[in-house]
């Protein structure tokens, strides 16, 4: 009996439950005695204080889309040489007698630098010039009783000592030659190296004395990934740093690069010419070489406003307090910020804050940023 009262005082507590949450059927209202609800009443809400079926609305922090451009950066590591450089080595073998060879020095185009033994070609060059200066003396006779009308001397010997005086002037000229090449001189003007070579020493033809760079231009080399192969154009502005120099950029601009990639590095060999009037810079350092390039304007919107789906990224956008999920092809990312293509006209607002919230035609309102956590 005591079972019966326990079930039947539950069965009362479901029942009154029932009756606040749904309320009373219209057939037991009638039993009762009591008024059934019409269709005007007012439908039972909801303890949010909505009407019970109704969603609630989500709060989000929206924002104008707007448009910037990217500057696309490329960092790259490379070495330079000097623009104009030359190696100087021997022609001729023989004993070095006077050298110049001062490392770092400036040196201007033709000034000698090392000087061989050349008492011989001297020699040579002498007996060339006396030998020059006795056929001339022939032919001027014979020229002379020519004229007087003698005619002795006959056409074909003023012809043979013409011809004779032709070859003693060319052999001078050899002789002078040979002389010239005992004397070494710098082909381009610029800074000495250092040389080993000094006065006294035994050279063959052929021996390297010294390099010499103009380092005013300065040549640098580096390689540019595939990616990043629109970058190239000749005159193409390249800014250049040492860590001897910190702090300090150098200008460069673009001269040359590769027609084609490396097969296994993919990427393209550049040269840039880097001005060095100051002559801060040696040939040989290596250098972190940077170049840059603004885009066209593209849609930005911060990181938070990125969702994702099975179909990929996209963004929320809000109209008349309701939301649409549009896709978005991220094209760059900088911090917290990412420039997508979207179909998305300017100044739509999209939802930056709470997007991961949302639902399609989600009903939003806008969260008011300027009141501080105790308002």
């Amino acid at each position: 009996m005591k079972k019966f009262f326990v079930a039947l005082l539950s069965l009362g507590v479901v029942a009154g439950a029932y009756s606040i949450t749904f309320g009373v059927p219209a057939e037991v209202a009638q039993l009762w005695g009591g008024t059934p609800e019409t269709a005007d009443a007012a439908p039972p809400r909801r303890p949010g204080g909505g009407p019970r079926g109704q969603g609630r609305s989500t709060t989000v922090v929206l924002a104008p889309l707007e448009e910037r451009s990217y500057t696309l950066v490329l960092r790259t590591v490379g070495s330079a040489v000097s623009l104009r450089r030359s190696t100087v080595v021997t022609t001729e073998a023989g004993e070095v007698v006077e050298t110049a060879l001062q490392a770092n020095k400036r040196v201007e185009k033709g000034a000698v630098l090392l000087r061989l033994d050349d008492r011989t070609e001297r020699l040579e060059l002498e007996i060339a010039e006396a030998n020059r200066d006795q056929v001339q003396d022939t032919v001027t006779r014979y020229k002379g009783l020519r004229q007087n009308g003698n005619a002795v001397v006959t056409d074909v010997a003023l012809s043979e000592a013409e011809v004779a005086l032709r070859l003693a002037k060319a052999n001078v000229g050899l002789a002078e030659v040979a002389l010239e090449n005992r004397s070494l001189v710098a082909p381009i003007s610029g800074r000495l190296g250092l040389s080993d070579v000094h006065a006294g020493d035994q050279l063959s033809s052929g021996d390297t004395i010294v390099t010499i760079d103009d380092t005013t231009m300065l040549l640098a080399t580096f390689e540019v990934p595939e990616r990043s192969i629109g970058l190239l154009a000749e005159g193409k502005p390249v800014l250049v740093t040492t860590p001897t120099y910190t702090g300090r950029v150098f200008q460069g601009r673009v001269t040359a690069f590769d027609s084609r990639l490396d097969s296994v590095t993919r990427s393209a060999t550049v040269e840039a010419g880097i001005d060095n009037a100051e002559g801060l810079l040696l040939s040989g350092m290596t250098f972190a070489i940077r170049m840059t390039e603004e885009t066209v304007p593209l849609p930005v919107v911060p990181a938070t406003a990125i969702t994702w789906d099975r179909t990929g990224a996209g963004i929320w956008v809000a109209e008349e307090g309701r939301t649409t999920r549009l896709p978005a092809t991220i094209r760059y990312r900088d911090g917290d910020q990412v420039w997508i293509e979207t179909e998305a006209s300017l100044g739509t607002q999209v939802v930056v804050e709470g997007a991961s919230k949302l639902r399609e035609g989600a009903q939003v309102t806008t969260a008011d940023l300027s009141r501080g956590p105790g308002a």
